[in-house]
């Protein structure tokens, strides 16, 4: 009862306190891109932080892409959207089993820019992606979700591989309000 009614005042206070004015108003287009930014960047993060052995481990049973191409994948699939939308410039797709991580990090970054430039774009205008339906809105989170299900995959993998991401790094996925 006594922590009830610790947190019903705790409310009470809020409520009467005035709201900060916050020197910007926030943007909605700004928000989105600057999370998918986030994404990025975290995708990045997970590539760094491979011990290099599991870039290239098969998965214990045979079956399966390596990280390595699930890493080109996420690119690919990138670039793809690209194309159906129309973007002026693409970047050139990885070609599975001829690059690096250093070169996927780099394929990564050219992605995420062209994809910002392309959410940006629709974010500001009609909210439409050509060949994504319904609206930018979802297409930002299909992105984000397409590049979250493989950074499990990969994390993963490298764990069944015998090559596991050290603890820090998984908890560092995490870290969105710092990356």
């Amino acid at each position: 009862m006594g922590a009830r009614h610790g947190v019903l005042e705790f409310v009470r206070l809020r409520k009467s306190m005035p709201a900060k004015k916050s020197a910007t108003p926030f943007v909605v287009t700004d928000a989105l891109v600057a999370a998918y930014a986030t994404n990025n960047r975290i995708n990045v993060f997970l590539v760094q932080n491979l011990p290099d052995e599991a870039w290239s481990a098969k998965a214990p049973d045979g079956k399966g892409r390596e990280i390595a191409s699930i890493v080109g994948h996420i690119h690919n699939v990138r670039v793809m959207w690209l194309k159906a939308s129309g973007a002026a410039e693409l970047p050139a797709k990885l070609e599975p089993g001829t690059f690096t991580k250093e070169q996927a990090i780099d394929a990564l970054e050219q992605s995420a820019a062209a994809l910002d430039t392309t959410l940006r774009a629709s974010l500001s205008g009609t909210g439409a992606i050509k060949g994504f339906k319904p609206d930018a809105a979802s297409f930002f989170g299909y992105l984000v979700a397409h590049d979250a299900h493989h950074r499990g995959q990969i994390a993963m993998l490298a764990r069944q591989a015998g090559y596991p991401i050290s603890q820090s790094a998984l908890f560092g996925l995490w870290e969105w309000g710092t990356r």
